[in-house]
């Protein structure tokens, strides 16, 4: 495994013509093309715990590679890809059509299906070529070759394939077993002689299986078996059944939150030893592990779908919890990961992986999303257990996290190999100056800020929950000063906006960007100058007309097809529309919320993790970024903190009441949500024009429909 936890070089493409298909199922994921090849001369193939254990997996009928017709995806975990042989001389359409079901899940199952609708039988030489080179995800992702230290060996028996890896002490390997046996097995090859009857069919099952350690595992799904009672199946099924139900007239919103909730279930990872805890992965195909900021945020957004997200992801970011101080893995106490590594993992639990806690925004919004558990009432068992920890989170913001002692947290990486850049933006020129300078640590970042700001507020209502005044009042006037500093040194009055950070001589970093936006939304931000935010926001600099940009386009460095340095990323656009409904600004926030949604139409129902920061009126579409995650976390979560955003939500159970004050975009003039997790109850909201009719509301909490502006927080 590589020791690098960002991306240096240039990334490989993993596309053809015609586009690729990704099917995920936990940390598993198989990247191919529309006829359901995997090829070898690109980032395709079989992943197993950030190890390719299938490199190539390419079918050719009559020495021929069959035409795609179709890929059908139902579920996020399987495919069906259909094709047809070329037909013969003189013929004007063929009459064999081939059929792919494939099925992932720790491992992979393909049922391979030929179907002759002639007259007559058919001769087919069916072949496979095959090979594994157990490359790490890294390697994968930047074009690298695999690891030359390492040695493939090959193994045939009867029905089966099995390649072999050693590098050191650790053993990989991959088993391909066939039903029926193959004609002939080969070093890269495997391969049938089939008679398909007329109008018949013939079949043929693989499995791959991927070895740990000598373990042989078996695939979620089994050839032979029933695919409905495998556990992705079954597991997705009871998460339909238990995601709210939203009605809607507005068939953009419906689609958009439908396959978010859909790409949300199949992000889900669970962890054998402790299978009642579900954390998310952060998106496919290059991030299938547990990200500390991402899991964080996600999970805070899909509280109006499923709260066990963030409970799950709160368990297991405390189990992580920094203990020791160790500078090549940033390691601090009390410190939240940034993410978890698995190429040389024992086993298939979470921990056999390896971590990296370079991170400066995980560990105050571990606590904030504590604080926000509470406020909807939720297990309130399982909350207080994890008070502890959110307590040493706030000790490494005070001790480690706040380097110099002024009063804000910074960053800066403790070795060569660390990300430069620890807050989203953390790609290495994510951070800039207006005139384009690329600002160098330590950096103390304006939303980091705003988020330790709202994890000394969720402190301070703990404490006076428990009757315990000194602590109350400790974290509050805590919290009171840090807003107080940040409004005096991160206020840029000359531009009328925040700057994104302080640099290394406390200097601001004056450029516009999104970051600010998060300030809103953690309610750090002076309402007096919560209108002219908005209004740099919402201008044609920042505002696309589908996102906010993540750097203006008046600035230094803007390139609206960079990482971060002028492209939209849906969850920052929607903590922005979060922050202004926030502030009473429903409007701008309607804007935004109407601007992804017509994204997402525009992208087939689905927001990516990022696109382009080209105008709207420069094109009739987003424009893609080439190496985006789909399906991604907490772009699929974005349309859930939207659709709260509309129904301004804001629970405060244990103060008694819950904000409601729905406000619908022009467009949209019926919706009811189903279901919604609050206290204990499931709480059902429908607006109709301008009336509002809740049901199931907990008998002890009041609703309040006048909305919640950022100084009630206080």
């Amino acid at each position: 495994m590589t020791d690098s936890w960002t991306i240096s070089g240039r990334v490989t493409a993993i596309d053809r013509p015609g586009g690729v298909v990704t099917l995920v199922d936990e940390s598993t994921f198989a990247i191919s093309t529309e006829v359901g090849d995997m090829v070898s001369t690109s980032a395709q193939g079989l992943f197993v715990r950030d190890t390719r254990i299938l490199s190539r997996f390419e079918l050719r009928v009559n020495a021929s590679r069959p035409e795609a017709l179709a890929a059908v995806t139902e579920d996020p975990f399987s495919a069906t890809f259909v094709s047809r042989l070329h037909p013969d001389p003189g013929r004007a359409d063929s009459t064999l059509m081939v059929f792919r079901h494939r099925f992932v899940g720790q491992g992979m199952r393909e049922d391979l299906v030929i179907r002759n609708f002639g007259d007559e039988p058919t001769f087919c030489s069916v072949e496979l070529f095959v090979d594994a080179d157990f490359a790490d995800l890294f390697a994968v992702k930047e074009g690298r070759a695999a690891d030359p230290d390492g040695e493939i060996s090959r193994a045939w028996r009867k029905e089966s394939l099995e390649l072999s890896y050693h590098r050191g002490t650790v053993n990989r390997g991959t088993v391909l077993q066939f039903s029926p046996t193959p004609s002939n097995l080969g070093e890269d090859l495997v391969s049938f002689e089939a008679v398909v009857p007329a109008r018949g069919e013939w079949k043929a099952c693989a499995e791959v299986h991927p070895v740990i350690e000598g373990k042989v595992i078996d695939p979620r799904y089994l050839c032979g078996h029933s695919v409905e009672r495998a556990a992705p199946a079954e597991r997705l099924a009871r998460w339909r059944r238990q995601v709210p139900q939203v009605e809607t007239d507005h068939e953009g919103l419906r689609a958009v939150l439908a396959r978010g909730a859909e790409d949300l279930g199949a992000l889900r990872i669970f962890d054998p030893d402790f299978p009642e805890r579900v954390v998310l992965a952060a998106g496919a195909p290059w991030f299938m592990t547990v990200f500390g900021r991402d899991s964080l945020l996600t999970s805070w957004m899909a509280l109006l779908v499923d709260p066990d997200l963030a409970l799950g992801v709160l368990q297991t970011l405390a189990r992580f919890q920094g203990e020791d101080i160790d500078p090549r893995s940033e390691e601090q106490p009390g410190r939240i990961l940034h993410e978890m590594r698995f190429g040389e993992a024992p086993s298939l639990s979470l921990g056999g992986g390896s971590i990296y806690y370079g991170t400066a925004d995980a560990t105050p919004l571990f606590v904030m999303l504590l604080g926000e558990l509470r406020r909807w009432g939720l297990a309130r068992e399982t909350v207080d257990e994890l008070l502890p920890n959110a307590e040493r989170a706030l000790e490494w913001i005070e001790r480690y996290g706040d380097m110099d002692g002024d009063g804000y947290v910074e960053y800066q990486r403790a070795t060569d190999r660390g990300l430069a850049n620890q807050g989203w933006k953390d790609s290495g020129d994510g951070i800039r100056y207006a005139d384009g300078r690329v600002a160098q640590t330590p950096i103390a970042l304006c939303e980091v800020q705003a988020y330790v700001y709202s994890a000394y507020l969720a402190r301070a209502h703990f404490a006076h929950e428990e009757g315990d005044e000194p602590t109350f009042e400790r974290f509050r006037a805590k919290a009171t000063r840090l807003k107080e500093d940040f409004n005096r040194d991160f206020w840029l009055e000359d531009k009328g906006w925040y700057a994104v950070g302080l640099d290394q001589d406390k200097k601001p970093i004056d450029s516009l960007a999104s970051n600010m936006g998060h300030c809103l939304w953690a309610g750090i931000v002076d309402e007096e100058k919560a209108p002219l935010v908005a209004a740099k926001l919402m201008s044609p600099e920042m505002f696309s007309g589908w996102g906010v940009r993540t750097l203006a386009t008046t600035m230094g460095g803007f390139n609206p097809i960079s990482y971060h340095c002028g492209s939209v990323w849906p969850h920052d656009t929607a903590i922005v529309a979060a922050g202004l409904s926030r502030y009473g600004m429903a409007e701008d926030a309607q804007r935004l919320v109407c601007a992804l949604l017509d994204a997402a139409v525009h992208l087939g129902g689905r927001l990516p993790e990022l696109f382009s920061g080209l105008d709207r009126g420069e094109l009739v579409s987003p424009v893609g970024y080439p190496t985006s995650c789909s399906p991604q976390a907490w772009a699929a979560a974005s349309p859930l903190l939207c659709l709260r955003t509309i129904l301004r939500l804001d629970p405060w159970v244990p103060y008694g009441m819950t904000w409601l004050a729905p406000s619908l975009p022009d467009g949209i003039h019926h919706l009811k949500v189903e279901r919604i997790p609050l206290a204990g109850s499931r709480v059902t909201v429908e607006v109709e024009g301008d009336d509002v009719e809740v049901t199931g509301l907990p008998p002890d909490v009041e609703l309040v429909s006048t909305p919640r502006h950022a100084t009630t927080a206080v």
